[in-house]
């Protein structure tokens, strides 16, 4: 059994949160959320709060004991890009992509 959250249309890039997936995955739950809470990284914020509903999905609403929950995957797909413009010399415009992401925690009990 999984229990997983999901956070559409987040604004920051994908990559910057694959970073700090890569430090959770496969660890447990509680573990986990103290690596979050010690990264200096911008998407530590988003995946603490994904973490945080993911054992709470799975403690409500499947009955999963909280203790032996871990990351069993996490991962950080891109959304749609937000396309903006910079004015600059000789009535040019350069490109700016702000990127968004959709960030998915599954958590899973570990077997006895």
């Amino acid at each position: 059994m999984e229990a997983r959250a999901e956070i559409k249309y987040a604004r920051i890039s994908p990559r910057k949160v694959q970073i700090v997936c890569d430090l959770i995955r496969g660890k447990d739950a509680v573990l986990a959320r103290g690596i979050l809470m010690n990264t200096p990284k911008a998407g530590s914020e988003l995946l603490l709060k994904a973490l945080t509903a993911a054992a709470a999905n799975a403690e409500n609403n499947f009955d999963m004991d909280p203790s032996r929950l871990y990351v069993a995957e996490t991962y950080a797909n891109a959304g749609p890009i937000l396309k903006r413009m910079q004015p600059v010399s000789k009535g040019r415009g350069y490109r700016i992509n702000k990127r968004t992401s959709h960030i998915t925690v599954v958590v899973k009990e570990r077997e006895a």
